[in-house]
């Protein structure tokens, strides 16, 4: 239960953190233009709010590890990629080519593989 918190957590954050980011627009960063930037991430509050969920849910990772063996937690982390291209996909309206479309299905396949063994 723990590594399904930790996934769910660190998807929500991620795409918190992507609408974030996406509703500041293309950032051209250089010397000039680093310390606006910076404020402006740091002020914003989908930023905030998606740096904090996805602590949270490094958290949760953290007690997972605590108690079952890396090499059975880490593929997990393959349900981050899934969830986040259907996300994505879904929510973002990001296009899907197949090749993309085709690597989530090996992902998929090497998570059956793990858990089956």
């Amino acid at each position: 239960m723990l590594i399904l918190i930790a996934t769910a957590l660190g998807v929500i954050g991620q795409m918190m953190l992507k609408q974030g980011m996406g509703a500041m627009g293309p950032l051209a960063l250089s010397l000039d233009t680093a310390p606006g930037i910076v404020w402006r991430i740091v002020t914003s509050p989908m930023v905030i709010g998606g740096l904090l969920v996805y602590g949270i849910g490094t958290f949760f990772w953290l007690i997972t590890l605590s108690r079952i063996e890396l090499s059975v937690a880490y593929p997990f982390v393959s349900l981050n990629h899934i969830i986040i291209f259907l996300l994505a996909w879904l929510v973002l309206h990001e296009q899907v080519n197949p090749l993309r479309a085709a690597g989530v299905l090996v992902i998929c396949a090497g998570m059956l593989m793990v858990a089956r063994s």
